[in-house]
């Protein structure tokens, strides 16, 4: 695995952190793939029906990657960015199983 290609989530001793770039009133719930942004920086690309206030938005963002990873709701947190489009969420659990699901959903095949 390239370090080119993890560059939008990182690995620790409980789990993974990834950059998320959130559209809020997106029409669907889904992960769009990574995306480069223009200061060279990876994010995965969400998109939510809900609407950005009082943490809908934010809410149904770590509900989608529960489900989408196949974890439980309570391993998924907000780690940075309540208020911004580029957050960083925080999944708790088996590292090597989950940076391999995190990539399926980026668009790549395998780690």
């Amino acid at each position: 695995m390239s370090a080119a290609a993890t560059t939008f989530f990182s690995v620790d001793a409980t789990g993974i952190v990834v950059s998320v770039r959130l559209t809020p009133k997106g029409g669907r719930d889904a992960i769009d793939g990574r995306e480069r942004l223009a200061d060279g920086r990876e994010v995965l690309k969400a998109r939510v029906r809900a609407v950005p206030s009082e943490g809908e938005a934010n809410a149904a963002l770590l509900a989608l990657l529960a489900k989408s990873l196949r974890v439980a709701p309570r391993q998924v947190s907000l780690a940075a960015g309540a208020t911004a489009r580029l957050k960083r969420v925080r999944i708790e659990g088996d590292a090597k199983a989950l940076a391999a699901a995190i990539m399926t959903l980026a668009g790549d095949e395998k780690p």
